[in-house]
């Protein structure tokens, strides 16, 4: 069975994909039996056939296209499903997470057999003003509410086990609340500083305003599930 599975979602993402399939496969050199899985959101440019090309020449690659633009969350829960890992590793598709991080979340992972998720926390983070402003806001809250301790719920950067995710019930929004869920749900988690990095191509697919409405809506959800749990 593969080490881990890395389950990459894109949208729109056509001159990062090619970009980010190499810095990982430099970064990952020294590993074996790994796969990544790159899923296709329904992007509207050259993402899906710049995959296609790195599918041809790769041994380990696999390319999820979805048939309709699902979102984030679900697009990740596309990939997990067809994983063949139960070491199940997050990045987001714009280069913007350092894959050189992967290394060192998946040793603490696998050197704790109790830990059931380690996420990263992006340091230095290299986004315009209002979007880090509306993230912290968005954080203080929501760890409030749920006790999650997390201070970078959104970083995409995260390992964990593929068999506790597949059973929390799903949403959109899922992704960002990984830690919030696995701790109420009285799973180990471990939370470790990650290196961010300047979008260089492309531009951010999430509004500021939506998704802070929509994340109050997602709190009070979680929120029910946790306390349905215990």
């Amino acid at each position: 069975m593969d080490k881990f599975s890395l389950i990459i979602p894109v949208f729109n993402e056509e001159e990062n994909v090619k970009i980010l399939y190499n810095e990982i496969c430099v970064s990952l050199k020294k590993i074996k039996n790994y796969e990544i899985v790159f899923v296709n959101d329904f992007s509207t440019d050259s993402t899906l056939n710049n995959l296609r090309e790195i599918e041809k020449s790769s041994t380990n690659l696999k390319v999820l296209n979805n048939k309709e633009n699902l979102g984030q969350s679900f697009s990740i829960i596309n990939g997990i499903k067809i994983a063949k890992s139960n070491v199940i590793i997050t990045l987001d598709g714009d280069c913007q997470n350092d894959p050189n991080d992967i290394i060192n979340l998946y040793e603490k992972f696998i050197s704790d057999s109790n830990l059931k998720l380690v996420a990263g926390i992006r340091i230095k983070r290299q986004d315009n003003l209002i979007k880090i402003i509306s993230s912290i806001i968005a954080n203080k809250i929501r760890s409030f509410i749920l006790k999650d301790d997390c201070p970078d719920t959104g970083c995409g950067l995260k390992v964990f086990d593929k068999t506790i995710f597949l059973n929390f019930d799903k949403f959109d929004g899922i992704h960002r609340f990984l830690p919030a869920l696995f701790k109420g749900f009285g799973y180990k988690v471990l939370y470790l500083p990650v290196r961010h990095r300047s979008r260089i191509y492309g531009k951010s697919k999430y509004g500021t305003v939506k998704r802070a409405i929509r994340g109050i809506r997602d709190i009070i959800l979680v929120k029910k599930m946790i306390n349905k749990s215990n």
